[in-house]
């Protein structure tokens, strides 16, 4: 059995309308659980949201890093055991197909049983569209382990000229 525990698994902490910058304090742990906790989603409150603003959709590579839009996946572990690294994972839909997006994996504690924050910025995004994330822990003997449920980011703008209808992603 696997000793890695998701305590606070912040599933997307989506990034504001405007340029994402990486966060200068983590989010706080919580209590270490046997189980990974569910995602923490606005998405679940009963009030609709607000529509996202209007703006350029497509490709940001000509926007400088700093300046892009992005969504920033971030999760606590409890403890970890002979963990080399973690992936993020992207698909354009629920159900995949998924693509690593991380370039390199973010590295692991190794063995512990401290508490770990980790975050990875995605700004490789399409501003106006809908994408789901999870995150895979590789084992220092190569072994993958899928560590978060499939999470949902919404979309961050809307195209130019389109309704602003209210949403209760």
């Amino acid at each position: 059995m696997r000793l890695v525990v998701v305590s606070a698994l912040t599933a997307l902490v989506l990034a504001a309308c405007g340029p994402s910058q990486p966060s200068a304090s983590p989010t706080p742990a919580a209590a270490p659980a046997a189980q990974p906790a569910p995602p923490s989603t606005p998405e679940s409150a009963a009030a609709p949201k607000a529509p996202p603003p209007e703006g350029d959709c497509g490709d940001q590579s000509r926007v400088p890093a700093d300046q892009r839009i992005a969504n920033t996946a971030r999760w606590t572990t409890a403890s970890e055991e002979d963990t080399f690294g973690y992936d993020v994972f992207r698909g354009d839909t629920e159900k995949g197909e998924f693509k690593k997006v991380t370039p390199m994996p973010i590295m692991g504690a190794g063995t512990s049983d401290e508490t770990h924050k980790y975050e990875y910025r995605d700004d490789t995004i399409d501003p106006c569209k809908d994408y789901w994330y999870y995150v895979e822990e590789t084992s220092t003997k190569g072994e993958h382990h899928k560590i978060t449920p499939t999470f949902h980011a919404a979309a961050k703008r809307r195209a130019r000229g389109t309704p602003a209808e209210t949403s209760a992603h």
